[in-house]
């Protein structure tokens, strides 16, 4: 490992030690911070995972249901596109491990109701209706989920990076500097001592 082009002085031995109890210090927090983040990714994961397959499973009832109306007259199916039920999505976004997630929930003004006579389309297609706007909530929970997996995952990453750095550059960098700079302060020292017995036995001598 290449260690810091700096002068072998007890300042700067002192200074590198700072650096190194600061390096060390932040890189145990991040890699708290790390694992914290991995936990909470996995427990969105499996609720990402669950929500899928429930609106998966969902949407193909309310499909099946559809395809079971086909025969229900033009002037229901042209009820059907018209919106009986106003809501509206709040948006915004909740903090989690320092990230800026967004945040969804859904408003609605008024009760579901079905925009034609119950006695002139098949049951199935009110199953149909009722079903598909039911989902309406479970599909925007979906997003607000997948996308915060997302952005926990660039974070998780962007995170691993900086351990990695800290971990493999710079904590061994400092360290093999700290080591050549007690290195050379020992050979001073052990240089200084020689040369002030030399010059006592000279004066010895003399």
């Amino acid at each position: 490992m290449a260690r810091l082009n700096v002068n072998p002085t007890r300042m700067e031995l002192r200074r590198l030690k700072d650096r190194l109890k600061t390096a060390e210090r932040g890189h145990k927090l991040l890699k708290d911070k790390s694992d914290e983040m991995v936990r909470q990714f996995l427990v969105l994961i499996k609720e990402n995972k669950r929500l899928r397959e429930e609106i998966e499973c969902e949407i193909s009832d309310a499909l099946r249901a559809f395809s079971l109306s086909a025969g229900a007259p033009l002037d229901v199916v042209q009820a059907i596109a018209l919106p009986t039920l106003t809501a509206t999505i709040e948006v915004g976004t909740k903090n989690v491990m320092g990230i800026d997630v967004p945040y969804m929930q859904t408003k609605r003004e008024g009760e579901i109701e079905l925009p034609y006579a119950l006695c002139s389309a098949p049951a199935e297609l009110d199953d149909a209706v009722l079903k598909l706007t039911a989902l309406a909530d479970k599909i925007l929970h979906l997003a607000e989920v997948e996308k915060t997996c997302n952005m926990l995952a660039d974070e998780i990453e962007k995170n691993r990076r900086r351990v990695n750095a800290l971990e493999y550059v710079m904590i061994p960098q400092l360290n093999e500097t700290i080591k050549y700079i007690l290195m050379k302060l020992d050979e001073n020292e052990r240089s200084t001592i020689i040369r002030l017995m030399k010059i006592k036995d000279l004066e010895g001598n003399a």
